[in-house]
């Protein structure tokens, strides 16, 4: 792990159920916005904030096709996040 993984930031941002959702709804691969504001039900103004900052922990990952923004999971740091929490309190 080469990078500081911030803990508490991503167990906060998994309290949310909107991002955990998110997440759960990446598992079956990458989606856009559009693809997933409506499936978890919410606007698309909030679902591109909690995209952000899903992101900004680098849970996300996304790459431009065109005019839209395709979004993944980065499996990498979910690993990474994993492992510290398996270290921390088991």
């Amino acid at each position: 792990m080469t990078k500081k993984l911030n803990v508490k930031q991503y167990l906060a941002a998994l309290a949310e159920p909107n991002r955990l959702a998110i997440l759960k709804l990446l598992k079956e691969g990458e989606k856009c916005a559009c693809e997933i504001h409506p499936r978890i039900k919410l606007s698309q103004n909030l679902c591109s904030h909690h995209l952000k900052i899903l992101k900004d922990l680098k849970l996300l990952k996304s790459k431009r096709n065109g005019v839209e923004i395709l979004y993944s999971r980065d499996e990498k740091t979910i690993k990474d996040y994993q492992s510290v929490l398996e270290k921390t309190i088991l």
